[in-house]
């Protein structure tokens, strides 16, 4: 490679991504949660999203042992929260009560949109794992339309001429090969 891990992580971060917060009851009934922006669609038939988690995280294991779990989309508002999620220490609920979902999988009630899956199947994906989702249950929180929380180039950033009324819409949702 002419390339190490360093300059690898900068140029993909020129690619940005949302963020979400994954959601699950642990093996012993506590609820856990992880910050990633490795989330992604990957079939509308059946519906599956997958994300991945790095192998040395401290709470992979409890992970692995999931069969549901929630993930939460953030908006652009929710930096405070997709850090406290992002920490590996400390206590991410102190304070929250989650909200259970119609699975009995935990969820962030304040997120503008919160997925409701079970484990579908899992993948080697080197220093992670890629977790494949079915996704259940769909939950949109009522009231404004917001816009998501982004990262990009390694910072957290903001949607701007969301609403431009000279964007093309795309008919049906789909794009090409979407």
């Amino acid at each position: 490679m002419s390339f190490d891990g360093r300059e690898f992580r900068t140029a993909l971060g020129y690619f940005p991504t949302g963020v979400i917060i994954a959601t699950a009851f642990a093996e012993g009934g506590e609820p856990i949660g992880m910050t990633m922006s490795s989330f992604n669609s990957v079939s509308l038939d059946p519906p599956l999203v997958l994300f991945s988690i790095h192998r040395e995280s401290s709470s992979f294991s409890q992970w692995q042992k999931c069969t549901r779990y929630a993930i939460n989309v953030l908006a652009d508002d929710q930096e405070e929260l997709s850090n406290r999620f992002a920490s590996s220490k400390g206590r991410k609920w102190e304070g929250m009560m989650p909200t259970i979902g119609r699975t009995g999988v935990p969820y962030l009630g304040e997120a503008p949109v919160s997925f409701e899956c079970e484990a579908y199947a899992a993948y080697d994906g080197g220093d992670h794992e890629i977790f494949v989702a079915r996704v259940l249950e769909i939950r949109k929180r009522e009231g404004k339309d917001e816009l998501p929380l982004l990262f990009y180039g390694g910072r957290y950033r903001k949607l701007a001429n969301a609403a431009h009324p000279h964007q093309a819409r795309i008919e049906d949702g789909y794009l090409y090969g979407w």
